[in-house]
């Protein structure tokens, strides 16, 4: 993750099939992906971003079906343990789901499912790295910064996608 400096912390606010999210970047990486009533106000709304730009384009291509995975500088900001587990997160292939337990053997400690899923909770870029594709053990969809029903709709669309191809 590259260091933070002082630049400008811009947003562009765009609409999607699950609501308005804003994308955040500074110095050409991308931050934050909020949902609607999660927006932050201290940021230059801009459209002169090209990375900005480019996530929205990449979004813009996963609703329609376009795209299944994310090709975009990040830099969301969290330990070095949340910097893993979001790693294995991007690991997750398109449509397919891992439990919290799936993403702790897969970052070898096993015992840290609690802890994967504080991290997966925390994830500052969700769909992006797709924090939608962790479930419980037991099947069962389990929190969503986006809200359960978003969560829902987003394993929806792309289980969609793939019985279409």
């Amino acid at each position: 993750m590259p260091p933070r400096s002082r630049s400008t912390v811009n947003s562009l606010i765009v609409d999607t099939p699950i609501g308005p999210l804003q994308l955040i970047s500074q110095d050409g990486f991308l931050l934050e992906l909020r949902f609607q009533g999660q927006h932050r106000e201290d940021c230059k709304q801009t459209a002169d971003d090209t990375c900005l730009k480019s996530a929205a384009q990449q979004l813009e291509e996963y609703f329609a079906g376009k795209r299944q995975y994310f090709d975009l500088p990040l830099a969301p900001a969290g330990s070095v343990f949340q910097q893993q587990v979001w790693r294995a997160l991007q690991q997750i292939p398109y449509g397919e789901l891992r439990s919290y337990r799936d993403i702790a053997c897969s970052i070898g400690n096993e015992k840290a499912v609690r802890a994967v899923g504080r991290a997966n909770g925390c994830n500052p870029l969700p769909i992006i790295v797709p924090c939608h594709r962790v479930i419980g053990s037991d099947g069962k969809l389990t929190g969503f910064s986006g809200g359960l029903e978003t969560k829902s709709r987003l394993l929806a669309l792309e289980a969609a996608q793939l019985t279409a191809t």
